[in-house]
Parts: C-alpha cells; structure tokens; sequence
C-alpha cells in the first residue's frame, strides 16, 4: 500500500512547493490577470456584450498599490470596441484578495470622446473581375430592347468600378449600338455588379 501511495505523494509535493515559491512578481502579475478580467466581465454586464468588445488593457498604464501582504489594489487604463466599431477608453480601479482569491471594489469610468473606427479605403479585388462577363451580360440586355441590333461596342476608356451594395463591385462605362443594321450607332450605358467570385450577379443599361 505504501508503495502506491508514492507517487501521488509525488505529484502533490512539487505543486506545493512551486505555490511555496511563487515569486513577488509571479503574485502580482496573478492578482493583475484576476482584477483585469473582473473589471472586463463588469465593463460587459454593465455596458451589454454586443457594445463592449475587445476589451483590452494598457500593462504600462497599470499601477499596482500594496495594501497588505495578501492583498493588492490596481488602477489603470483600458479600452474597449463598442457595436458601432468606435474605441471607448476607460480607466478602472480593483483590489485582489490573495488569501481568498477574489478581487472587489471593481470601478471603471469610460474617459474622452469614442474614437470612430477607421475604415479602410475601397478596393476592388482585380484578380477574380472580369469586363469581358460584364460586358456579355450588357451586350445581352441592350439586345433584349433591340431585337434587330446590328453591332454592339464597348468603350474601354469610359470604364469605371465602385463599390457596390453587399460588398460588392460595380463596372460601369458606355457602348454604342446599332438599332438595326444600317442605322447610326448610338451611346448607351451599362453598370453590372460583381460579387467576390467574380459572377455577375445584376446587369443594368440605359441610353
């Protein structure tokens, strides 16, 4: 029996002993994590977890106040990512009960003004667009309103991408087209949206 108790025996006394020997900085840094996550967990309750996201702390805005041998109060800065993508700063203050490995007195205070989020500029994605789809597509719906249409022309120098609802891409420009053959060509105007594969998914033309 004895024998079996041994290694357990074992497992216990390094657990023990690395507790024994935990480092100032090793209880700090744990008191730190235990009073950050109770302040992000209020900020959360207090603030709805769809307007309070990304809740990140600054280390180097953080000050740590010993009040006893076991117990260690922290203030700092934080910010967090609101619904509407802008940045919330804040500041907060809380203590760290070591002995019983609890924290209390969690305050915080949002500070200044929500900074908006910084939108990318627009970019079309060259790789998967292609003008010749769009223009098929056009060549087709001018020749739906003109059955007898002779020749159809794109000019390539008049083409033109924006963005395009759901993220999305559109191509613009004009063409020319022959009613009938015989007839002198006139201009018209084509717009397609493209989505990320590359499909044309809309295709609209006018005169």
């Amino acid at each position: 029996m004895k024998l079996r108790l041994l290694p357990a025996l074992a497992l216990v006394l390094p657990c023990a002993a690395a507790l024994a020997q935990a480092t100032p900085d090793d209880k700090r840094k744990t008191a730190a994590e235990a009073c950050e996550a109770a302040v992000a967990e209020t900020i959360r309750d207090m603030r709805g977890r769809a307007a309070a996201q990304d809740v990140q702390f600054i280390a180097s805005r953080r000050v740590a106040l010993p009040k006893s041998a076991e117990e260690t109060a922290f203030r700092g800065e934080g910010r967090y990512r609101g619904s509407a993508g802008a940045t919330r700063p804040f500041t907060y203050s809380c203590a760290y009960d070591g002995s019983a490995n609890t924290t209390s007195g969690v305050v915080f205070r949002e500070t200044g003004v929500a900074t908006a989020a910084v939108e990318k500029p627009w970019e079309p994605d060259l790789t998967r667009l292609s003008p010749e789809a769009c223009e098929s597509a056009a060549a087709t719906s001018v020749t739906g309103r003109y059955p007898q249409a002779g020749r159809i022309s794109f000019l390539s120098d008049t083409r033109k991408l924006k963005p395009a609802p759901n993220r999305q891409t559109a191509l613009e420009g004009d063409g020319l087209v022959e009613r009938a053959p015989g007839m002198n060509p006139i201009r018209f105007t084509y717009r397609c949206e493209i989505d990320a594969r590359g499909k044309v998914t809309a295709v609209h033309t006018g005169s």
